[in-house]
């Protein structure tokens, strides 16, 4: 059996580097996510639960505006014939500089409404401060997007994750200094910094220069606008909570919900980046509806990435309030229910994971849109409603709600491309029930 397990990951063949490549992605993501959980156990004793409402609002926007602009640069690198060529991927650098420089303007422009739109004047000057990291994430060199194109990402893994050390000791550091919500600005900002000349350095690849190709640019325009209603849509959708909950929410109460919204969205958050690293080159390498061997192997791949964040969502579900009474101190124990309640409805999400990818994958970007259109126009009216009538646990409901009723969408469309694997869907979703009967049954928490 190890014999064959080395064999599996030792090969050339799209299954093998598809396996080091959700290896290197989800080791990648659990030593992230303990720096991440590390760092955030320091800071939450050295800063007030405001400080870190106040930033999910900032990130929230900031999100937005990188979503609102997205010209799909980096899955035009992934799916082009000519992702390869550095006449290609210096214009789509030129391309990223040029928008990165351009929202941090809009960020400027829209800082001050903005803050009094949300009657909290630290906005104004968070915000274009935040958003310079936009222009230095613009300058990101093009051998990233090239290392996930050839499912080649362990030494990105590495740079990555050396990135972020630095990020969060130097944050941690000014944390320490200066006590206050700055410290999560600054540290950003330096962090992107950090990131910028650690790849250019580390990783292999052309060194990008300042280049405009029309071609390039004729492709992207072909490409890039479904990509971006699709990114405006996904913005909505996985932003949208702490957008309307920012009206209902003391910045303290949303602090408090963002934390168990970072724990206990790890399973999806995970699943989303092997999605894009492997799912989309996987997809487009081996295609399911080509051959039934193709259909065979990625639903074998697909089948041990969900079952294991099935997994993690179980654990995180049946013991939020202990997990938050072990890390956190009293002034967080309401984040103990909301963790259990919002690992529990990531479990539609999880089930369909990776049946979004497929249009994209095949070049399809019009019916990626389709999708998260769909997504959105039921997701927001129900965020709504929820806030309306619910306040937080509405907000959750609709989350819920949102993932069940696009399941079966979802799954239409893999069967369409002959990806669908109701097996392994069956047992994420039953246990799904499981678990959120057993939530009912030991409610109030």
């Amino acid at each position: 059996m190890i014999k064959r397990l080395k064999g599996a990951f030792d090969g050339n063949g799209v299954e093998s580097r598809a396996m080091r490549s959700s290896a290197w992605t989800g080791l990648s993501f659990f030593i992230s996510q303990a720096l991440r959980l590390g760092s955030n156990l320091i800071l939450t004793r050295l800063l007030m639960p405001d400080a870190f409402g106040a930033m999910a609002l900032v990130t929230a926007f900031m999100i937005g505006l990188v979503m609102f602009s997205d010209m799909g640069t980096s899955p035009a690198i992934q799916n082009s014939a000519r992702g390869d060529e550095p006449e290609f991927l210096n214009t789509i650098w030129t391309v990223q500089v040029i928008r990165g420089v351009t929202l941090w303007l809009i960020a400027c422009a829209l800082a001050f409404p903005l803050s009094v739109i949300y009657q909290e004047p630290l906005l104004a000057r968070l915000l274009p401060v935040t958003a310079f990291g936009l222009v230095i994430g613009g300058f990101m060199p093009t051998r990233m997007d090239s290392a996930v194109r050839h499912l080649d990402v362990g030494q990105l893994t590495r740079v990555e994750l050396i990135s972020q050390v630095l990020g969060l000791v130097v944050t941690v550091l000014l944390a320490v200094a200066m006590r206050s919500v700055w410290a999560l600005v600054l540290g950003g900002v330096l962090g992107s910094v950090i990131q910028v000349l650690l790849i250019k350095t580390l990783l292999p690849g052309i060194d990008n220069r300042f280049r405009l190709e029309a071609a390039t640019l004729a492709e992207l325009r072909r490409f890039g606008p479904w990509i971006f209603l699709s990114t405006i849509c996904g913005f909505l959708v996985f932003q949208g909570d702490r957008l309307i909950l920012g009206g209902y929410l003391s910045l303290h109460d949303l602090g408090i919900y963002n934390i168990a919204a970072m724990l206990g969205t790890l399973p999806m958050t995970l699943g989303l980046a092997i999605a894009g690293r492997l799912f989309l080159p996987l997809y487009r390498e081996a295609p399911p509806a080509a051959s039934p061997d193709n259909a065979a192997r990625v639903a074998r791949l697909r089948a041990r990435v969900c079952l294991a964040l099935m997994t993690v969502a179980a654990v995180l579900v049946v013991l939020g309030p202990f997990i938050i009474g072990l890390l956190y101190d009293i002034r967080y124990a309401e984040a103990g229910w909301q963790l259990s309640v919002i690992a529990l409805i990531q479990m539609p999400a999880i089930a369909a994971l990776g049946y979004d990818s497929i249009p994209l994958a095949v070049g399809n970007s019009r019916q990626l849109f389709r999708l998260q259109g769909l997504r959105a126009l039921i997701y927001v009216p129900a965020l709504l409603i929820g806030a309306h009538y619910g306040g937080l646990p509405g907000i959750l409901a609709a989350q819920g709600l949102t993932g069940l009723a696009m399941y079966p969408v979802l799954l239409r469309v893999a069967k369409s491309y002959r990806a669908d694997d109701l097996r392994s869907d069956a047992i994420i979703l039953g246990t799904g029930l499981l678990l959120g009967v057993g939530l009912a049954l030991t409610w109030p928490p």
